[in-house]
């Protein structure tokens, strides 16, 4: 059974430590999906949860032009932006495969676009902004 929470944050800094908090619940092999509109604060979010695993958020960017950036912390962390990505086939040939299954925290942006190769269990976040800097979060933890 899919449990689900939704949590609202009024700023850049209320984000970055709900994403650090929820990182401090994810282990290896856990795949985060987050779901939002352009500037929904996709990649805020991933420079709080990175941090939570030592790695410098001002290393943290959007990989929409290399579709994965790959930081190195206590456990690696794989930020993929999938928004360019045209099919599964192009997905596989960059090896999401690998990344999916592999040693370390997956972070997926626009996961819509490679839907057909996440797994089952997964945590989706939808992130909706609400105000100017307020946000909503609903995850929702897949089994």
């Amino acid at each position: 059974m899919n449990k689900e929470r939704t949590k609202i944050t009024d700023s850049v800094e209320e984000t970055f430590s709900f994403a650090r908090q929820l990182a401090s619940e994810c282990e290896v092999g856990d795949i985060i999906c987050l779901y939002g509109t352009l500037g929904a604060g996709k990649t805020h979010f991933v420079k709080g949860f990175a941090s939570a695993f030592g790695i410098d958020p001002s290393d943290v960017d959007s990989p929409t032009f290399v579709l994965i950036q790959e930081y190195n912390g206590r456990i690696p962390i794989y930020h993929f932006d999938a928004y360019r990505i045209e099919s599964l086939d192009e997905a596989r040939g960059i090896g999401t495969e690998d990344y999916l299954y592999g040693d370390g925290i997956c972070v997926i942006e626009w996961p819509e676009k490679i839907a057909g190769l996440l797994p089952e269990q997964r945590i989706d976040i939808h992130i909706e902004q609400t105000g100017a800097q307020q946000r909503s979060f609903k995850v929702v933890y897949r089994s």
